[in-house]
């Protein structure tokens, strides 16, 4: 009689893993686990919500699995780990995806489509593959309680949102300020600094070498350099270093002024120069005579300490509208702030030959008006790395306007000794890119002017001399306000109230998706207004992970937000994510046919092959060369392995009758045993360390 079921050495493995998902189902041995803990030490896991608006991908089942193990891990020495699930709702990727279905181009579209539609769509749109999304959760062994997910949609979470910003706002750290911001003219709204770091891309573009005649001097100008031709139409003013030395060049019939340092660069060898010359306060005749009023030092030359000789000609051409650097330095001096572009990105009707033109498109036009006036010295190509929409790839510009901000430079020091708290794995992140983001930290951008989103909670007076952050559904009804089911857009814009004799209306603008997103340990609970305990008791997480690329996203928004509100970070220990790219290297797009559906590799060799292919086969945040045939070399390697050498046991167990009665131990069941401690105690050291790949190569 055979003690032990025979093994078929042809067995399916994704066939055998239904199964057992179907007996886990039929057991609800997730649950289970979680209830034998009840009154055990918890470890605090916080799932970073995808959104479910699109399908997911393999790279999706990379951070699943690695969010999988570790919890699991820890279940299985005795911890207590819920697992609650979360969606992300909100934001650009929601929206630009109804745009494209309904044929959008522009924020005028939406408005005549009309808001509360729009919005609809939008709701239903992040609602429409969850269930694919929890399949695939369950497939791949995601032990995950999607039955209690928290939605960033919802009223409750918006509340809580609402209130973390009416305590920023006591602390005096949420302000309006009129400053230059990243701005997406594609989807009208300006962006944060660590939205704007998720879109860099290598670009040429055109640079340019413009003559500035200078005013009483036939014959003589300075030589400004710019890579954004289109800004030469709102010059206000050059900008030089007053550490540089700068000279006269003489080329030709004409006298050149630019950097000592890079004649040569520029202009070539040989060139004959003089000086050294002063060329601060000088006055100079601008490029293009569309915009003359910038004040008593418009179209002079300002010393500027940004200026460098790393490029271009040491003389920086200044629109006090489109850099940072320029609006600070017009700030600081008085230039008048003259902005021609409007937030569609087009000119307006000042710049006559071109208004009504995309600025960038306008550039090869910009430069042969240049050219036919005299003033283009030169035009070269110029390879630079650029920032882009993160969501719908558009070229950012940098633009003057009013936005709401949150004062997170106040608080530097408390973010920074927040991150010392923090685990890091790679450790290398923690002072190296994220520990220099945070030493660079600018105060956050917070306002967009969007739709669908948490609105911004601020009710400003018709006046506009005074403004109220309102933190909760009952502080608005106390002020006297009607207050919607529904905290959207465009319900919430028809909420208005009477205080001191004036009547108060909402700002139309929402807010940055990732401060909603920071909020998640106290916002899926609902807390402060209820369930206050659940939220102390997970609070911080022991353990959280994400793609490396979150440094600039989740990550910080989690670190910014609790420290604002706490004083301290909501996560112990961070495991980051590379990159999922091709077979060869390559990143993965519809577009080149190189992506790799994580169901075909579920079908073809099962979860438990490409979990391990994840687990072991390198370092998690150096990346992956993905494909079947690299799951299929877990198949070969280690599944087949196992099964084989078990299934070898049965045999021969079934036909000398082995029984399960413990018989006198050889040599070799000694060594054995020995051998089992000794790989348990280093599998549990390297896991205890977040280290899949050292514990299964164990």
């Amino acid at each position: 009689m055979a003690q032990y079921e025979p093994v078929d050495p042809r067995q399916s493995f994704p066939a055998l893993e239904e199964k057992i998902l179907e007996r886990w189902r039929e057991r609800d041995v997730f649950g289970e686990s979680v209830r034998r803990r009840a009154g055990a030490e918890p470890f605090v896991f916080y799932e970073g919500p995808p959104t479910a608006n699109g399908r997911p991908g393999s790279h999706h089942v990379l951070s699943r699995v690695f969010k999988d193990v570790f919890p699991r891990y820890r279940t299985m020495r005795g911890r207590l780990v819920h697992r609650k699930g979360g969606w992300d709702c909100h934001g650009l990727p929601v929206e630009l995806e109804i745009e494209k279905q309904l044929g959008f181009h522009s924020k005028d579209d939406i408005e005549r489509y009309g808001v509360a539609e729009f919005n609809a769509k939008c709701r239903e749109s992040v609602l429409r593959y969850i269930d694919e999304w929890n399949r695939l959760t369950e497939r791949i062994g995601f032990w995950l309680d999607t039955d209690d997910a928290y939605f960033t949609l919802d009223d409750s979470y918006i509340e809580s949102v609402w209130w973390s910003l009416k305590q920023v706002w006591d602390k005096g750290l949420l302000y309006e300020g009129y400053k230059v911001v990243p701005y997406c003219p594609r989807c009208g709204t300006a962006l944060s600094s660590h939205e704007v770091s998720l879109g860099y891309r290598d670009v040429v573009d055109p640079s340019v070498f413009v003559r500035f005649p200078v005013r009483g001097e036939e014959g003589v100008s300075l030589l400004g350099w710019t890579t954004t031709p289109w800004t030469l139409l709102s010059n206000a003013a050059l900008a030089v270093n007053p550490e540089v030395t700068y000279v006269r060049a003489r080329v030709g019939d004409e006298t050149l002024i630019m950097a000592e340092a890079l004649v040569e660069r520029v202009l070539g060898e040989g060139v004959q120069t003089s000086g050294p010359v002063e060329v601060e306060g000088l006055a100079y005749e601008p490029p293009f005579p569309y915009i003359a009023d910038y004040g008593e030092r418009g179209h002079t030359v300002l010393p500027a300490d940004f200026v460098t000789v790393d490029d271009g000609t040491g003389v920086v051409h200044t629109a006090v509208a489109f850099g940072e650097d320029d609006f600070r330095l017009g700030e600081a001096v008085g230039l008048k702030v003259q902005n021609p572009v409007r937030p569609d990105g087009t000119f307006d009707e000042r710049i006559v030959p071109f208004a009504g033109r995309n600025v960038k498109e306008a550039d090869p036009d910009i430069i042969e008006a240049l050219r036919e006036s005299g003033r283009l010295f030169r035009s070269e190509d110029y390879e630079h790395s650029y920032p882009h929409c993160w969501r719908c790839e558009t070229p950012l510009l940098y633009y003057a306007k009013s936005s709401w901000y949150v004062r997170t430079t106040a608080v530097k020091d408390r973010l920074l000794a927040s991150n010392e708290a923090v685990a890091w794995h790679p450790d290398h992140v923690k002072h190296g890119r994220f520990g220099n983001w945070l030493e660079n930290n600018v105060d956050w951008a917070l306002s967009r002017e969007r739709y669908w989103g948490t609105p911004l909670p601020i009710w400003r007076s018709e006046d506009g001399e005074d403004a109220i952050c309102v933190g909760s559904r009952s502080e608005l009804a106390e002020l006297g306000a009607e207050v919607p089911e529904d905290l959207h857009r465009p319900y919430v814009d028809d909420i208005s109230f009477e205080r001191d004799g004036k009547t108060y209306r909402r700002v139309p603008d929402l807010i940055d998706v990732w401060w909603d997103s920071g909020c998640m340990p106290f916002a899926q609970w609902h807390a402060p207004f209820e369930n206050e305990d659940k939220f102390e008791e997970r609070f911080p997480a022991d353990y959280i992970c994400e793609a490396l690329d979150q440094t600039r996203g989740w990550f910080y928004s989690l670190l910014a937000v609790s420290t604002l509100l706490y004083g301290r970070s909501s996560y112990e220990t961070v495991l980051c994510l590379g990159l999922v790219l091709d077979g060869e290297g390559q990143k993965m797009s519809k577009t080149k046919g190189n992506t790799v559906a994580p169901w075909e590799v579920l079908d073809a060799h099962g979860a438990d092959a490409m979990r391990w292919y994840y687990f072991t086969s390198k370092q998690p945040w150096d990346g992956y060369r993905f494909s079947l045939d690299a799951v299929g070399e877990s198949v070969r390697q280690f599944m087949k392995t196992l099964w084989n050498t078990y299934g070898f046991f049965v045999l021969y167990a079934n036909v000398n009758e082995i029984g399960d009665e413990p018989g006198e131990p050889t040599d070799l069941d000694r060594w054995a045993l020995s051998r089992l401690a000794a790989t348990t105690e280093i599998a549990i050291e390297r896991l205890d360390d977040y280290d899949t790949t050292s514990a299964g190569r164990a």
